[in-house]
């Protein structure tokens, strides 16, 4: 009789057990999922330098105007992480460069004398075991509303075979986009003439 009234006792508790468990688990998955999935997002933060200040200048104010970020491959491919890159940490990073390779006498994103649009993709693609990151800048000179000239630049950078940390992500998508930009300045340089008057000297 004993262990017949244990047994039906147990069996309530594990009843119960098994309800409770069913009431909390929506709940539970409420909670911990955005958890879980905010874990496998890698966050962008990026701050490419030049090398070294530009050997020659442009005695003229910059506008550096940044246009939407597209990227291309990173949230399609199946079983890896999604990528998470802001447009502000973009046009910070490029207005940064800009400023600390001292190509212009100042930059910033208030009108001045020169406005340079800059239009970015990135895309992501894995070839020979190994992910490929391009950073395409579709570059655009213009004083007022008259456009000078049209940069068209693209770089690539060889990451890793996986994905498993924002740093897999970061670090060759900062070194393609640091490609590009010293590729972007260089041209401009090449091409003072077409932004100062011949009587300019290249120091000032």
């Amino acid at each position: 009789m004993t262990s017949s009234i244990e047994t039906s006792v147990t069996a309530a508790g594990r009843d119960a057990f098994h309800e409770s468990v069913h009431q909390w688990m929506p709940l539970m998955l409420f909670v911990l999922l955005p958890t879980v999935l905010s874990g496998c997002v890698h966050r962008i933060h990026v701050n490419p330098l030049p090398t070294a200040p530009a050997s020659m200048t442009i005695p003229r104010s910059l506008q550096i105007a940044v246009g939407p970020l597209a990227t291309e491959g990173a949230d399609h491919m199946p079983g890896i992480a999604l990528l998470d890159w802001r447009q502000r940490d973009l046009t910070q990073a490029l207005i940064r460069y800009v400023q600390q390779r001292e190509t212009f006498r100042s930059v910033s994103i208030d009108p001045a004398e020169l406005t340079l649009r800059i239009n970015t993709k990135l895309a992501l693609a894995s070839r020979q075991n190994r992910y490929h990151y391009r950073i395409r800048l579709q570059a655009e000179m213009s004083e007022a509303s008259n456009l000078i000239k049209a940069y068209p630049v693209e770089q690539v950078a060889v990451g890793s075979s996986v994905r498993w940390v924002t740093a897999s992500d970061r670090d060759p998508i900062e070194a393609a986009l640091k490609l590009a930009l010293d590729d972007l300045l260089s041209q401009i340089e090449a091409d003072r003439s077409l932004y100062v008057g011949a009587s300019v000297p290249s120091g000032e």
